[in-house]
């Protein structure tokens, strides 16, 4: 094994790509913490600096996923103004292409087991994040009579549930589960029934 030399700062990032690379190729259960540090080319001893076990390494990884994830929500959110409509639907988008560019710390986040709740580190990047969502969803429902209107977390969930499907069956080229029509249209005309059915669009848009 050839040691590089780390740094107190990047030894922990090198583990953290070294795990990532990892989740890609085997799943978040398919590797060892001795396996991390040997693709990082450290010793299994100097994980333990940093993480006190595989979970505790995955759950980093996934509070940089959320960071990440957080920052592009905000983006699409703000790219999508001055309507609330346009806004919501580039944060669905935005959940498509996040999966597609950064699987590993997309597996990390919903796919590994490990909780949000693992540290208050990750338990802050998912609420920023997710909170993105709730922000679009609360600016949309604005228009529905407040005693028909759905509480900004339910509405939220149920993009989140929708985006989170299309993305498992459609968008991550899951064995089987081929679709006719791109994943992005699939969410697309699937947020339109959602809207239609909350009076948000018109029968015929």
């Amino acid at each position: 094994m050839v040691k590089r030399g780390y740094h107190h700062g990047n030894l922990r990032s090198a583990l953290v790509d070294a795990c990532l690379k990892l989740i890609e190729e085997r799943g978040p259960t398919g590797f060892t913490l001795s396996e991390a540090a040997r693709e990082a080319g450290v010793t299994p001893a100097a994980v333990y600096r940093h993480f006190d076990g595989r979970e505790a390494l995955i759950a980093e990884a996934a509070r940089q996923g959320y960071e990440i994830f957080g920052d592009l929500m905000e983006h699409a959110y703000n790219k999508g103004q001055p309507t609330a409509l346009a806004a919501f639907e580039t944060t669905g988008r935005a959940y498509l292409a996040f999966a597609r560019k950064f699987p590993g710390h997309y597996i990390a986040m919903f796919e590994s087991g490990v909780s949000v709740q693992h540290d208050p580190a990750l338990a802050a990047a998912s609420k920023r994040a997710l909170g993105v969502m709730e922000k679009a969803a609360e600016d949309l429902s604005q228009h529905i009579p407040a005693d028909r209107r759905p509480p900004p977390q339910m509405f939220s969930a149920h993009i989140w549930a929708m985006s989170h499907g299309v993305v498992e069956l459609f968008a991550r080229g899951s064995p089987g589960t081929k679709s006719p029509f791109p994943p992005e249209d699939l969410l697309e005309t699937g947020l339109g029934v959602y809207l239609r059915g909350l009076g948000l669009l018109p029968p015929d848009s």
